[in-house]
């Protein structure tokens, strides 16, 4: 196993999850009497989950780009299933990428934690740290059954884009673009409904973190992430058949 592509999903991740979950922490959680731009601290819920969105997909789109010739920038384990089920990796390769995916976001929510910690308007119980969720910790109080069918749907959505435009078919030059835009838009349906997870280990961190409620959940945002990905390389395969596809999110460095 090339220890520079599990460093590269491990840093990756943490990135991730670091910036985009802060902000979505910074958008709804409640910090006091401060108002941020959304949440039950804020003035417009609808600003907190553009802004939110926007964050996953602009932080995504950048690591596609810095960090997809070294280890194709998956840092997302149902990505990592969507290769491995399209058979564009080994399941050696996809055991070691989801170790380092799950380290990275538990790496990257103790970081966004220190850092938030030290200010006393931070509390983990009140403000938390942009955890998923159903019930009482969405925010239209969906169930459990339409949670689930909903990470399902979006990480479906997300994982073939993802596959397809880094395929024989799809530009490479672009495809960072289209997969950054591409978790912009099931952000923005989702955040209502479960916080938006279509990613096991952004959900694993700050949950481990948290705790309570979060921890008890969790197990729902690494099954329902999983299957999605599994059936977008089902339709792939069907789409793209798949004894041409070689390619990763970007061209390896060492084959250009």
């Amino acid at each position: 196993m090339d220890m520079r592509k599990l460093f590269s999903e491990a840093m990756g991740t943490a990135v991730l999850v670091f910036f985009a979950v802060g902000v979505a922490t910074l958008s709804f959680g409640s910090w006091g009497n401060l108002k941020f731009i959304g949440g039950s601290a804020g003035t417009s819920v609808a600003a907190g989950v553009v802004a939110t969105a926007l964050a996953f997909g602009l932080v995504l789109l950048a690591l596609a780009y810095t960090l997809g010739p070294v280890s194709g920038c998956h840092i997302n384990p149902a990505v990592t299933m969507g290769f491995l089920v399209s058979r564009r990796m080994s399941f050696t390769e996809a055991l070691g990428f989801w170790a380092a995916q799950f380290v990275g976001a538990l790496l990257g929510a103790g970081a966004l934690y220190a850092v938030f910690r030290d200010t006393p308007q931070y509390t983990k119980a009140n403000t938390g740290l942009g955890t998923n969720g159903w019930g009482k910790a969405s925010m239209i109080g969906m169930r459990v059954g339409g949670a689930f069918a909903a990470e399902v749907i979006l990480t479906f959505l997300f994982v073939l884009v993802v596959l397809t435009v880094t395929s024989r078919i799809g530009n490479s030059n672009m495809a960072g673009m289209a997969i950054g835009l591409a978790l912009t838009i099931v952000h923005l349906i989702g955040i209502p409904i479960t916080g938006t997870s279509v990613n096991p280990a952004r959900s694993f961190g700050p949950a481990v973190i948290v705790g309570g409620t979060a921890i008890r959940q969790l197990w729902l945002f690494i099954v329902a992430p999983l299957i999605g990905g599994a059936i977008a390389a089902g339709v792939h395969l069907f789409l793209v058949p798949a004894e041409s596809d070689q390619a990763l999110l970007i061209p390896d460095a060492d084959t250009e």
